[in-house]
């Protein structure tokens, strides 16, 4: 009888880590795409001096320092304000149309990350006259990201990659109207953020908490599993508004959930969906 090749042990020690991490922590990464977590799993050996994945699970169920360290590993991270900037334009110039005609708003930005594209959002909403009417729900599993996210505090090197992009994005101020500069580092205004409520939300594990009208969530889910996919694209559509709007990031799509149904291309080449009407 041929036996089925053995599993190799750095894959066994891969899956008792984030078995581990869900069983002391409830942080559920078993089912994120496996080559990214890998990926990501050996830079956090590497740099934090571990040997062996073993070892990182040892000090992951002994120390709570450790398990923030390494979600700055297992979360995304980069971003940038107005990231895509044809993304927002088409935002501003074919979705905030529609979205005017609401008394009140509420969007949703799942996985924020640092915040980057909460700030966008907020600008440009303030530039449209939709600020004060919209209450933004910024969502992320990293607490430490969270954090940065709530303060709007960015090394100010990244000021002159920002402005570019507000303004290829269809702004229609300065963009230097929006923070000032102390020490190195760019603070945005606290007005931008008194529409914003930053919160605790995984879409691996957690369920709708509201209905709204535009869910933004991009460059998460290419991260994810196919059936991580579809639970992520069931909440967003469970929580969404009937013809409400949904983005995703330039690489992700719909066509191959299972509620793929449930959407219409609506502006297709920035990947932004409108939630059907059934």
């Amino acid at each position: 009888m041929n036996e089925a090749p053995a599993e190799p042990v750095e894959d066994i020690e891969i899956q008792l880590l984030l078995e581990a991490l869900y069983l002391r922590y409830h942080y559920d990464f078993r089912h994120y795409a496996r080559a990214s977590i890998k990926r990501r799993l050996r830079q956090a050996r590497d740099q934090l001096g571990f040997d062996t994945f073993s070892a990182m699970q040892e000090q992951l169920l002994h120390s709570d320092e450790m398990v923030g360290r390494l979600l700055d590993y297992l979360t995304v991270q980069v971003s940038e304000m107005f990231r895509d900037p044809s993304y927002f334009r088409a935002l501003r110039e074919k979705v905030l149309p529609h979205l005017r005609t609401y008394p009140s708003l509420k969007i949703w930005i799942a996985g924020c990350s640092h915040g980057e594209e909460v700030y966008s959002f907020a600008i440009m909403l303030l530039e449209e006259g939709l600020l004060d009417r919209t209450l933004i729900y910024a969502t992320d599993i990293n607490p430490e990201a969270l954090e940065i996210a709530r303060s709007g505090v960015y090394p100010l090197d990244r000021i002159a990659l920002f402005t570019r992009n507000h303004q290829q994005a269809g702004g229609k101020t300065s963009l230097a109207d929006y923070y000032t500069t102390a020490y190195g580092r760019a603070v945005f205004d606290k007005k931008l953020r008194a529409q914003v409520v930053f919160s605790d939300h995984s879409l691996v594990s957690d369920e709708v908490f509201t209905e709204c009208q535009l869910v933004s969530c991009r460059n998460v889910m290419i991260y994810f599993d196919r059936p991580l996919q579809d639970r992520a694209v069931g909440l967003f559509r469970d929580s969404l508004t009937r013809r409400g709007f949904l983005g995703l990031g330039s690489k992700e799509t719909l066509r191959f959930s299972s509620h793929v149904e449930a959407f219409t291309d609506f502006v297709r080449e920035e990947k932004i969906y409108q939630r059907s009407e059934r």
